[in-house]
């Protein structure tokens, strides 16, 4: 009797800290409350995050973030979870998620200390490098060769600001323009408003190859700085994170994560079946080993 008194207790007790925890967590409590859990979407961050030609948003974001959805819904024993896609930009990205319009930023948002005193993260999802895109008949090879001319970079971007600031350190006199998204940005340098757009290698890479002549441009080498990505969340609900980056690393533990990566960078992706062909780099496996979510740039060198 004693023992059976004692087991109902801690299994009381157990339910109960449960109880608490979640209440602990506004966004927990906001989505169980609710039934929805509304997911930060972009149009245009091929493969992390777009709208395919059936008007239907996919990615490898998105596929990350609907992991995290399953353990979130499991987490607060919910039957069934709706799960709202809602439009974002890189310069609504964070208003959207502070105003609690969304709570989980599904997208390619670089990881930065500036950016931690707004937002948190979750384990770094991938890891990518800014570079600059250009023709090929303009013969760019570094920022050097944009002196008095014309660049674009997307709004809201850690890439804006650094070449804004680069800009006036080297005296390079550059027009820099500021595009609302990836694929405006792209269409820029494309029909010649723009010599180069400035943005993370992957991102440049994925829209190239999309594009109607993949042969006509060109992606700088060297990069000016790592951009390591991950799924962004509400700053200061650290029960929320927890179950969002366990999530993560089930994900990177199981070894699924190779699947997914594979799914969206080493094999055709709609809406035309390009293949990236972009192999995971050193320092993304160097993450899965060892998940961290770090906003300095020299932690993933």
């Amino acid at each position: 009797m004693k023992a059976t008194k004692l087991l109902a207790a801690l299994l009381g007790a157990g339910f109960f800290a449960g109880a608490v925890h979640a209440q602990e967590s506004p966004t927990l409590k906001k989505i169980k409350d609710s039934g929805t859990i509304s997911l930060g979407v972009r149009d245009s961050s091929i493969p992390f995050s777009y709208l395919d030609d059936k008007q239907s948003y996919q990615g490898y974001s998105i596929d990350l973030c609907l992991k995290a959805v399953s353990a979130i819904q499991k987490h607060l024993g919910l039957t069934q979870l709706n799960v709202k896609m809602n439009p974002v930009t890189s310069a609504t990205r964070i208003p959207l998620m502070a105003n609690g319009t969304i709570d989980i930023e599904c997208g390619s948002t670089t990881n930065n200390v500036e950016r931690q005193k707004q937002v948190a993260f979750a384990p770094t999802t991938f890891v990518s490098g800014n570079r600059l895109l250009a023709k090929k008949t303009a013969n760019v090879n570094s920022l050097d060769d944009l002196k008095g001319k014309t660049l674009v970079s997307t709004a809201g971007t850690t890439s804006l600001r650094q070449v804004t600031a680069l800009n006036t350190e080297k005296n390079l006199g550059m027009n820099i323009l500021s595009a609302k998204d990836h694929a405006e940005a792209f269409l820029m340098v494309e029909t010649g408003r723009a010599v180069a757009f400035l943005m993370d290698d992957i991102l440049l890479a994925s829209l190239a190859a999309t594009s109607k002549s993949p042969a006509d441009y060109t992606i700088t080498r060297d990069a000016l700085q790592l951009e390591p990505y991950g799924i962004m969340l509400r700053r200061d609900d650290p029960g929320f994170k927890k179950v969002v980056d366990d999530a993560i690393d089930g994900v990177f533990k199981s070894g699924e994560i190779n699947r997914i990566y594979a799914k969206w960078f080493q094999s055709p992706i709609p809406p035309k079946g390009v293949n990236l062909n972009w192999p995971m780099s050193e320092q993304l496996k160097k993450v899965i080993a060892k998940p961290t979510d770090s906003g300095d740039p020299a932690a993933y060198k």
